[in-house]
């Protein structure tokens, strides 16, 4: 659990920080629900809604941005305290383009919405919920401190790698079968792929509770030791 400070002010801001980026966490989890949605449903004036909130991600990376430059500034932030801080400038990045890449499926949705749909959306929506679930326990592992919650998101990301995969290869069927389906299909291996990516941020917001909690860098593949 979070460490409890003597300084109430500075124990404050810290509170702070953590409430944006959950705040920021759930505007970006409720955009990639909500571009899925339109996608699945056909509305391309949700479609626009997602779109326009992404205005919304961008003012709180910016708050999060000065605050994490005002406690610096301010306060004398000892070792463990200076890696949450390091951390969530960090996170607020990968989170800002996670709600990037919610925009770039809402976008790809309204222009397949003018066309007859491929086939039914199955395993699509399900790789959206499992990014969107990637995304959520990342953030709880943060907010907790917990370092094997984190695990669990890197561990978890293979299940959602697989899921793409499948994806990927029913698409490329479909072109292979008719030149009329490669439009269709490439706008929704374009989503699959930006669904893959959100998952990917969503790892590298766990790499870095690790390294908050441990002081451990495992973001490299030959650094990564999940047993120490």
């Amino acid at each position: 659990m979070p460490l409890t400070h003597t300084d109430k002010a500075f124990e404050q801001d810290l509170r702070d920080l953590r409430e944006k980026l959950l705040a920021m966490g759930a505007k970006v989890e409720g955009l990639i629900a909500q571009s899925m949605l339109a996608l699945t449903e056909r509305d391309s004036a949700l479609a626009e809604k997602v779109v326009h909130a992404d205005k919304d991600v961008n003012r709180l990376e910016i708050e999060v941005d000065e605050l994490c430059r005002r406690i610096l500034a301010l306060r004398q932030p000892a070792a463990s305290d200076l890696r949450l801080i390091t951390t969530a400038l960090k996170i607020v990045t990968d989170l800002e383009r996670i709600g990037d890449l919610a925009v770039n499926i809402a976008e790809r949705s309204m222009d397949l919405n003018q066309v007859p749909p491929l086939a039914p959306y199955v395993d699509t929506p399900r790789l959206a919920e499992l990014a969107q679930q990637q995304v959520k326990r990342s953030l709880d592992a943060f907010v907790s401190g917990d370092a094997t919650k984190a695990e669990e998101v890197l561990q978890g990301d293979d299940l959602l790698d697989a899921l793409f995969l499948k994806i990927f290869n029913e698409l490329l069927a479909y072109m292979m079968e008719d030149s009329k389906n490669i439009r269709r299909a490439t706008a929704l291996m374009f989503i699959a792929k930006h669904l893959e990516r959100i998952g990917d941020h969503a790892m590298n917001v766990a790499e870095m509770v690790v390294y908050m909690v441990r002081g451990k860098d495992i973001r490299h593949p030959r650094s990564r030791n999940l047993g120490d």
